[in-house]
């Protein structure tokens, strides 16, 4: 049976943490579950052996909220390891301060907002060509 990336990961957590919010993911979830221009955010979503806080599929991208915690020496050791996964299956991981969000999460929640249009655009374009010639035409010489 082939597995899949959602394999692995504890779906009945998740489901206990969606309800289970911190304070700072709350604000950051009432300002980006509102399918913003086509993208769809998930929350506490599993993924691999990991439930991410936030998940962005059209944008390959997971939304972490970090607290004090994760200024903790075992704890960033962790963080980089599941980072380094996540990257590996293509996921890219942008990390939000949690005390950023309790400041003012409007400013917190619009660049993430951007930053997964940014990517979303960026998996949608066509791939380029490497040109040496002029006008984007690429050289080449049979014999």
């Amino acid at each position: 049976m082939k597995q899949t990336l959602r394999q692995g990961a504890n779906k009945q957590a998740g489901r206990r943490l969606r309800k289970q919010l911190t304070k700072p993911e709350l604000w950051l979830w009432l300002r980006i579950k509102d399918r913003t221009q086509g993208l769809v955010f998930r929350n506490q979503h599993p993924f691999g052996p990991y439930i991410l806080d936030f998940y962005c599929a059209k944008a390959r991208l997971c939304i972490e909220v970090d607290g004090e915690i994760h200024t903790h020496d075992d704890q960033r050791e962790h963080d980089r390891k599941r980072d380094k996964w996540l990257n590996e299956q293509g996921i890219h991981v942008h990390r939000v301060i949690a005390r950023d969000l309790l400041g003012a999460p409007d400013e917190p929640a619009d660049g993430v907002i951007r930053l997964a249009l940014e990517r979303w655009r960026l998996l949608q374009a066509p791939p380029t060509i490497a040109s040496d010639g002029p006008h984007g035409w690429r050289k080449t010489c049979f014999r």
